[in-house]
């Protein structure tokens, strides 16, 4: 069953010319995205810094304002509400941040921030209820309820993406957009965030976009990968086809710079010339054939369709076989 449908998503953001006040250009953050999602399932969302990767997750839940297109969640265009529509359905889809020290109010307690959300769409009958629902959640991210009243800044950095996790829970959403959610964290603590995050999915039926530049952790938790470079979606497959097989020479090049734990084992590394060219203007015809190690001369006037090469697997590039 479909979850979430994303059909032709731009988010362009204007550029004011300084003197004037004016917006003379656009940076296309995310252009013409498209994209559908099943329920219980984790969609990884990988790409270098900058691709749009973390500004199309928050346009997917409405925290940044698409610029055309539609996202249908349930079925229903969230694009198109606002207001206490809009309120009463974000109770449905939440976010985990990047930051666990950036996204957690200081001056809050703990009972506080994990309270806010089930106070704003009125979830607990009374203040026994609430303090029992905040206890559960507590304990559900591994986290002492006893340790309710402290402040953020008597946690450390995993503790506090466990609180961030248990806010976005309180609301018994069904999508949970995860903005890389262990990148500011240490090795160890990685693996017991995005095993916590295996443990809730499977125990509330949850569904996860997953947002990170390590393709590693996002094998590791996803079922199916988007590759995205400058604003578009390059490659879109299975995980373990993306990471053992990748079409695009863009998710090649990703792939290859991935450590490999095996001595033994050998990969030659593909390096890219040159720097990712500025979303304010993007190259004309496929977005890639600047730094395309096997570019050809309509790489550079035709934009390459998403197609499908194999059941499942998608990829924009006229050269991929």
């Amino acid at each position: 069953m479909n979850l979430l449908e994303v059909r032709n998503l731009k988010v362009y953001f204007p550029v004011q010319h300084r003197l004037f006040r004016r917006a003379t250009q656009f940076l296309r953050a995310v252009d013409d995205v498209s994209f559908i999602q099943n329920a219980g399932e984790t969609l990884g969302l990988v790409g270098e810094s900058g691709c749009g990767k973390t500004t199309l997750g928050r346009s997917v839940i409405r925290l940044v304002e698409p610029t055309s297109g539609s996202v249908l969640f349930e079925g229903e265009d969230i694009s198109r509400l606002s207001g206490s529509a809009l309120r009463a359905r974000r109770r449905k889809f939440q976010m985990i941040f990047q930051d666990p020290y950036g996204s957690l109010d200081p001056r809050m307690t703990v009972e506080q921030i994990i309270g806010e959300a089930i106070d704003i769409h009125k979830l607990a009958q009374n203040s026994a209820a609430r303090g029992k629902r905040i206890e559960e959640l507590l304990k559900d991210v591994g986290l002492d309820p006893t340790h309710a009243q402290r402040y953020p800044h008597e946690f450390s950095g995993g503790q506090r993406q466990r609180i961030g996790i248990a806010r976005a829970l309180a609301v018994e959403p069904r999508l949970i957009v995860c903005d890389e959610p262990v990148s500011a964290l240490d090795v160890s603590v990685q693996a017991q965030i995005i095993n916590l995050l295996k443990d809730l999915q499977r125990a509330h039926g949850l569904t996860y976009l997953f947002i990170a530049h390590d393709l590693a952790v996002v094998e590791h938790i996803s079922e199916r990968i988007v590759v995205m470079y400058l604003g578009k979606v390059v490659e879109l497959a299975a995980a373990r086809a993306i990471c053992r097989s990748p079409r695009h020479p863009y998710t090649q090049a990703l792939i290859s710079a991935v450590p490999v734990v095996d001595p033994d084992a050998k990969r030659s590394r593909i390096f890219l010339p040159g720097e990712v060219p500025s979303p304010i203007d993007p190259p004309s015809g496929c977005p890639f054939h600047p730094r395309c190690p096997i570019a050809e001369a309509r790489c550079k006037t035709e934009a390459p369709p998403l197609r499908e090469l194999a059941p499942g697997h998608r990829v924009a590039c006229h050269l991929a076989k």
